[in-house]
C-alpha cells in the first residue's frame, strides 16, 4: 500500500508529466495567439512594409498617423453603426423567434422550425454573400424588381451603389445571417427554466408580462449578455461578408475597420501602420468586453442573492 501510494504520488507530482500533457495545448496557443499578437504589437512601432525586408523603429508615429487619418475615423464610425444595429437586430429577431419557438407544442413543427432557423449558418459566407448580392443587384436583382413591380419604387433601387443605402442593406443581411445563433441559444436557455415557477406565478395571479419580467428575463439575461459580447466582437471584426459584397464601396461608404486595416496592409503595403490600427481595434474591443463582463458579473451576483 505504501509503495503504491508513493508511486501514485510520484506520478501525480511529476512536473515533467504535467508539462508533457500541457505542452501541446500551450504550443497551439503560442503559435495561434501569442506570437501573432506580439509580432503585430512589435510591427506597430516600426516602418515595416511588404516591399522591403529591412525596417526600423519609429515609436508612436504609426499611431499618430492612424489617429489623424480621416479615413480611419470614417471606417470606425461605419463599424460602430454596423455593429450596433446588427447586434440589436440579431438580438431582437433571435429573442422573439426563441419565444415563439418555445410556445410551439408540436414536436414535429418545433423540429422543422429549428432546422429552418439554422439554414443561414448551413452555408459558407461566400454563398451567402453571392446570393444576397444577386438578390439586391440594381440591374437584375429580385428585390429591386419586386419593389418596382408592386409600385413601391419608381425605378430599380441601387442598394450597393447608393452610399446612403449600402450600409443599411449590409446590416439587414447580417441580421438575417446572425439572428439564428441568438435564437438557438436563447431557446436552449428557455428550456432550463423550471416550469413550476410559471405554475406558481399563475396560481398567484401573475400576468404573462409579469411572469416574463420576473421569471424569464432573470433566468436568461446572463446567456443573452454573453451572446451580446460574442456577437459584438464577431460583428466588429467581420470582414468577409462586407468585402465579398461591396469591397468597402462605393467610395468607402461601407468601409469598416477590418477593411481599412486590410487596405492599409495589403493594398498600401504598410504593415507597420496596419499593425497599429489592429492594436487600436484590439484595445477598443478589450475595453468594451471589460464593461460588458462587469454588467454580467453584477447580474450573476444578483442571481446568487
Amino acid at each position: 500500500m505504501i509503495s503504491l501510494r508513493k508511486g501514485r504520488t510520484s506520478i501525480q507530482g511529476s512536473s515533467l508529466t504535467r508539462w508533457i500533457f500541457v505542452a501541446p495545448a500551450m504550443l497551439v496557443v503560442i503559435c495561434l495567439l501569442i506570437y501573432p499578437l506580439l509580432s503585430t504589437a512589435l510591427y506597430s512601432f516600426t516602418n515595416k512594409t511588404m516591399i522591403r525586408k529591412s525596417f526600423s523603429f519609429v515609436g508612436f508615429e504609426n499611431y499618430i498617423r492612424i489617429l489623424t487619418d480621416p479615413d480611419f475615423w470614417t471606417s470606425f464610425g461605419h463599424s460602430l453603426v454596423w455593429t450596433i444595429f446588427s447586434v440589436i437586430g440579431q438580438v431582437i429577431i433571435g429573442f422573439i423567434g426563441a419565444l415563439c419557438l418555445n410556445r410551439i407544442k408540436s414536436p414535429a413543427a418545433r423540429s422543422i422550425f429549428r432546422i429552418a432557423a439554422i439554414i443561414p449558418w448551413a452555408f459558407p459566407s461566400i454563398a451567402t454573400a453571392m446570393t444576397w448580392k444577386w438578390l439586391f443587384n440594381g440591374i437584375y436583382g429580385f428585390v429591386p424588381e419586386m419593389l418596382q413591380k408592386f409600385g413601391l419604387t419608381d425605378g430599380l433601387i441601387q442598394f450597393f451603389s447608393d452610399p446612403s443605402l449600402v450600409l443599411p442593406a449590409l446590416i439587414f443581411i447580417n441580421i438575417w445571417f446572425g439572428a439564428p445563433l441568438i435564437l438557438v441559444n436563447v431557446y436552449a436557455a428557455l428550456q432550463t427554466i423550471p416550469q413550476d415557477q410559471y405554475e406558481a406565478a399563475q396560481i398567484d395571479g401573475a400576468s404573462s408580462l409579469q411572469s416574463f419580467r420576473h421569471i424569464t428575463l432573470p433566468h436568461i439575461r446572463t446567456v443573452v449578455g454573453l451572446l451580446v459580447v460574442l456577437r459584438t466582437v464577431w460583428v466588429f471584426n467581420n470582414f468577409d461578408l462586407i468585402y465579398m459584397i461591396t469591397g468597402g464601396g462605393p467610395a468607402g461608404a461601407s468601409s469598416t475597420m477590418p477593411i481599412y486595416i486590410y487596405d492599409t496592409g495589403w493594398t498600401g503595403r504598410l504593415v507597420g501602420r496596419a499593425s497599429a490600427a489592429s492594436i487600436l481595434l484590439l484595445l477598443f474591443l478589450v475595453i468594451l468586453c471589460v464593461l460588458y463582463f462587469k454588467v454580467i458579473s453584477k447580474w450573476e451576483k444578483e442571481d446568487v442573492k
